[in-house]
């Protein structure tokens, strides 16, 4: 043995030293092997644990510390007895263990962390064997607590009294404590050997725990007083507050599962609301939790429980102790003390599952006199509840929210079933609450939100929803109340600032913001103009022949417009600022019902409170909520101003190019650059404002084709002078800017509306050489620069926005555009170039047809090549589905655009049974419903299309000759494999979806082949399968006669009743 200590000694050393590069791996493999091994190493670890060298000294502490985890490895994922020998070597070795150290030494006075690790290893030993072999734990571990009979000493221990503290909550912990349960895979070996310790504390010891924790910290609160009355500072005292700390948490721990007539009794409740007011944080912290874990113990008679709750009188303590601890925060002022904010915050939890407790008696309880009592009480502990909810800090204001929601739930449930005028006390009530919420969504007017960090200007924006959702609660059960209280509020601060009254930052900012949030409140009013005004219905395409000023104005219309008037935009605070513009950009339809406030709101977003504002961030959000506003009320600027919004924020235009920082020297700057664009990102939006304020421009086409054009060059010498410097690809700043002027000229056309088809009457088409120019400038970049993937990117990007404004003005520009963008072309741009020519095909139709004759065979093949290749890995998996469903989605936009004669063209006819094939197998692919959805949709719309009759009604030829024996021979057969199939699961809804589908598709083959099919699946198919003569005819029958809707039905009960007769 001491040569295998000695060794294992040596690997532990090895293994905390990582320098020791090839050892210390040979070190780490044996100990993971002893751990893996714990059954037949644990008393190595036993011995190096309470042993000694042979010098007589312990074991170095990480050897010690790594023995414990080993034994928690042996103890921890046991679940039968231990032998009898295994079980008395561990038993006298730790008892031992614990005299030597804990009752005649210093109980590893010089390492605490392996005083806590030896306690939970001991916890799990007692879990291993406390029901069946060690029944007397508690009793022997009592019996060297009592010190002996010494005027000058305390009564206990104190390590072992500490020691007994640590097991009691560990074990609390393990076999009671939801979190900690929740939080580890769920074993039920486990679970029911956990229930057994919990049920055998319980019947042999519980009450001798509960009575020596309590008889320890008593001792421990007298020995307090005594100390307290000629100290404040000695070992002493420090010793006696630890004990009565753990001693409350130990008590604490078990509070909430073990016999309540133990831990309430004469002696503990004098004894806890002693300590509640503790000079002491960490005991008041303990106390507030083990009266939280009282109040909150299941009880299975509500008389119980709310006789608990009036023999604890907590609503009144606590009403006490917040008055004082508020008093006491007003007095610190500006000095922050967390720890009795913390002690605020344990309060109000304590209040919060009071209030819960009796909100359950209100609600569950069927005894009128309980539910009375607890309605009363409930009632009681409400203004505490708002004096808690209006504390500064907003971690305390949040503790009692979830007994906030559930009376606001309460009132809610009532005033559904009842119509009657509201009670006054609850009325009474939630004028209070409402008061405290408005406070409360306000900011510090101390605090610059500007030098907050992410996490807490994120956290106070969490608080206002909570409110606000408080707030929406509120609404429903009286809404004059919210109305009158958010308008009173907004128009007196908006009216006061126009009033040339000074306001604090935070009031202003708070009444614009109660104008951005009351449209979100309020849920019971009109949607768009009528949401602002109260004008009779008008029919929508006469809305905008009414003069909706004649009309008055709504609650929130009323705060809009003062708003708008107040001036409020000018606020010299940034948050006001961005408040107002948010507002106005959410809010468009007001400016439909009142025209005369676009102009101002426009000059606010065009100055410099906007979209000139010297604040970077305020400008990069403004941007967006600019471009949001005019295309919100792009009906109603005229041309005129339109001319003037583009003076006026020509000067933005400039390229913003941002190097970002990189987080590691492998990361690539361009590509983290395109990741990162900092403020060209929003300026893409003003790029789109442009577009569209330009398109409004539309009576002269020549203006028209001046101002863009007077837009676009600049981006196009952009273009011009960065190419020669680009192509080299070791600068990455060039390649930026073609990049973003690539994208800037993309958006600028996507601010243009989409070309029409047909193109009505009188309609004025866009500056369609401004952009052909356009177009052919982008493809000149992309023929010089096709190597960079970010400039394809960016090109796919602008010809499809360029594409949507001219339709087939550009079209000669495609076959060179595909060209180059496959030239250079990586595997995850493929999702993104079949999209692309998705949109294509949707914007040109036939004109198309010639680029997708050319292009879908060579792509077919190429994909094809691809979902044959294995997948290895999630990535792998993922790219895979999406090339996939991208590609049916192509070859659908194909059928359905009625451009499938280029599978049948002498360019690919070729290659069109193979297609077919490929399409069958994704349609035979169970473990892709989606995709075997697509790929039956596809084969119907094959069927109608080329297995048409050559008699057909309408005197149209056959498509494809020969090709219904493709059907019959190949796809009919398919559907049925793929419904008889074991994995085929119909519970599954994804796979019912796949089911109608070839319900379809069968239907779509008899309809489309008449007789024929019929005498197909009656004569030969169906028969080959099997089916017997009376169900064959029915089935055939049913899928000539019914529509698609009933044959679905059919279809789906039959194949659910087949596959149920089969199983059984």
């Amino acid at each position: 043995m001491e040569e295998e200590i000695h060794r294992y000694v040596e690997a532990i050393c090895i293994a905390s030293e990582p320098s020791q590069n090839y050892l210390h791996q040979q070190a780490f493999e044996y100990l993971t092997n002893l751990r893996q091994n714990a059954n037949e190493t644990w008393r190595l670890a036993l011995t190096a644990f309470t042993g000694v060298t042979p010098e007589g000294n312990k074991y170095p502490e990480s050897v010690r510390f790594y023995s414990l985890r080993l034994l928690d490895e042996f103890f921890d994922n046991r679940f039968e007895p231990l032998d009898e020998d295994s079980f008395r070597t561990l038993q006298q070795s730790l008892i031992s263990y614990v005299h030597s150290e804990y009752v005649c030494g210093l109980a590893e006075s010089n390492a605490t962390y392996l005083r806590n690790k030896f306690s939970h290893t001991l916890t799990l030993f007692f879990l291993c064997t406390y029901v069946e072999q060690w029944p007397t734990f508690f009793t022997d571990l009592f019996s060297l607590i009592r010190l002996p009979e010494s005027p000058s000493q305390q009564q206990f221990n104190r390590h072992v009294s500490l020691l007994l503290f640590h097991l009691i909550s560990e074990i609390s912990g393990e076999v009671a404590d939801q979190t900690i349960k929740s939080a580890r895979t769920f074993n039920p070996v486990r679970h029911t050997r956990d229930s057994r310790v919990r049920d055998a504390v319980r019947e042999r010891d519980a009450p001798l725990i509960n009575e020596a924790v309590l008889t320890i910290i008593v001792d421990g609160t007298e020995r307090l007083t005594t100390l307290r009355k000629t100290t404040t500072s000695s070992p002493e005292l420090s010793e006696a507050l630890e004990i009565v700390d753990w001693g409350i948490r130990t008590f604490g721990s078990y509070a909430g599962w073990i016999d309540i007539n133990l831990t309430i009794t004469p002696i503990t409740i004098p004894l806890l609301f002693s300590l509640l007011p503790d000079p002491n944080l960490a005991i008041r912290l303990a106390t507030s939790t083990a009266l939280l874990r009282i109040i909150a113990k299941g009880l299975k008679e509500p008389e119980d429980k709310l006789q608990l709750v009036k023999v604890l009188a907590l609503g009144q303590v606590i009403d006490a102790l917040e008055s004082k601890t508020r008093a006491e925060q007003v007095a610190r002022g500006s000095n922050e003390d967390e720890g009795e904010e913390s002690y605020r915050e344990a309060l109000g939890r304590l209040l919060n599952v009071l209030g819960l407790e009796l909100s359950k008696l209100t609600e569950e309880c069927e005894k009128p006199e309980v539910a009375a009592d607890a309605t009363r009480l409930l009632e009681e502990i409400l203004p505490v509840m708002l004096r808690f909810m209006s504390d500064k800090y907003d971690d305390t204001c949040s503790t009692v929210f979830p007994l906030l929601q559930t009376i606001l739930a309460s009132y809610k449930r009532c005033r559904k079933v009842s119509t009657d005028p509201l009670e006054e006390s609850k009325r009474s009530f939630l004028v209070s609450l409402f008061q405290v919420i408005m406070e409360k969504m306000k900011w510090d007017d101390e605090e610059d939100p500007s030098d907050l960090d992410d996490d807490d200007f994120s956290a106070f924006e969490t608080l206002r929803k909570d409110l606000k959702l408080s707030m929406d609660a509120v609404f429903t059960v009286d809404q004059d109340l919210v109305t009158n209280a958010v308008r009173t509020l907004s128009l007196q601060t908006l009216s006061a600032y126009r009033n040339g009254i000074s306001l604090n930052w935070n009031d202003a900012e708070l009444a614009v913001y109660l104008v951005y949030i009351f449209g979100e409140i309020v849920k019971t009013g009109g949607k768009g103009r009528a949401a602002f005004c109260i004008a009779p219905l008008v029919p929508k395409e006469k809305r905008r022949e009414v003069d909706y000023s004649e009309y008055p104005l709504t609650p929130h219309g009323e705060m809009l417009l003062a708003l708008v008037q107040s001036g409020i935009s000018a606020f010299p605070h940034r948050l006001v600022a961005m408040q107002f513009f948010e507002t106005v950009a959410r809010y468009g339809d007001f400016f439909k019902i009142r025209k005369e406030c676009i102009m101002p709101t426009l000059e606010a977003f065009v100055d410099t409170r906007g979209l000139h504002n010297p604040d970077n961030t305020i400008r990069s959000r403004t941007y967006y909520l600019f471009h949001r506003f005019i295309k919100e009320s792009r009906n109603d600027i005229s041309e005129e101003l339109a001319v003037n919004l583009v003076q006026g924020i020509r000067d933005l235009l400039t390229i913003q190019v941002d190097l970002p920082t990189l987080d590691s020297p492998d990361d690539d700057l361009l590509t983290e650059a395109i990741k990162n664009p900092g403020l060209f990102d929003s300026q893409l939006y003003l790029f789109e404002t442009l577009g569209t304020l330009i398109s409004l421009v539309s009576k002269s086409t020549d203006q028209q084709a001046s101002m863009l054009l007077s837009i676009v060059t600049p981006l196009l010498d952009e273009l011009s002078s960065n190419l020669t410097a680009a192509k080299g690809g070791k600068d990455t700043i060039p390649i930026l800017r073609i990049h973003h002027s690539i994208m800037a000229l993309g958006n600028i056309a996507k601010g243009f509306p989409d070309y029409p088809s047909p193109v009505p009457e009188g309609y004025c088409l866009p500056s369609l050489d401004v952009f052909r120019q356009v177009a052919q400038a982008i493809l000149s970049c992309l023929e010089a620069m096709n190597v960079f993937k970010h400039v394809r990117d960016a090109t796919r990007h602008a010809f499809a926005r360029i594409i949507a404004t001219t339709g087939s003005s550009v079209t000669h520009l495609i076959p060179p555009l595909m060209a180059n963008l496959l030239a250079q072309f990586e595997p995850s741009e493929l999702v993104d170039f079949m999209n692309f020519i998705g949109l294509l095909i949707h914007k040109l139709q036939s004109e198309l047809f010639n680029v997708l004759d050319e292009l879908i065979g060579p792509l077919s093949a190429h994909i094809t090549q691809l979902l044959n290749q294995p997948v290895t890995g999630t990535d792998d998996s993922v790219e895979h589905a999406e090339t996939k469903r991208a590609y049916l989605t192509l070859l659908t936009n194909v059928m359905s655009s009625d451009l499938h004669d280029i599978f049948i063209s002498d360019r690919n006819k070729a290659t069109f049974e193979p297609l077919l094939i490929s399409m069958s197998r994704l349609a035979e692919d169970i473990s892709d419903s989606s995709s075997q959805k697509s790929a039956f949709a596809f084969l119907s719309r094959c069927v109608q299309v080329w297995c048409r009759p050559a008699t057909a009604a309408n005197g149209q030829p056959q498509g494809v000759p020969g090709f219904e024996r493709f059907v019959y021979e190949r796809l009919v057969p398919t559907a049925f494999v793929v419904l008889s199939s074991p994995q085929f699961n119909i519970k599954d809804g994804q796979m019912m979806v796949v089911l109608l589908e070839i319900g379809n598709f069968l239907q779509i083959v008899c309809k489309t082949r008449g007789q024929e099919a019929q005498d197909f699946f009656l004569s030969a198919f169906l028969p080959s399968q099997g089916w017997p003569p009376d169900t064959a005819m029915e089935f055939t029958g049913r899928l000539q006669d019914l529509d698609n809707k009933a044959f679905r039905k059919y279809f789906a009960d039959f194949v659910r009743s087949s596959r149920s007769q089969a199983s059984s």
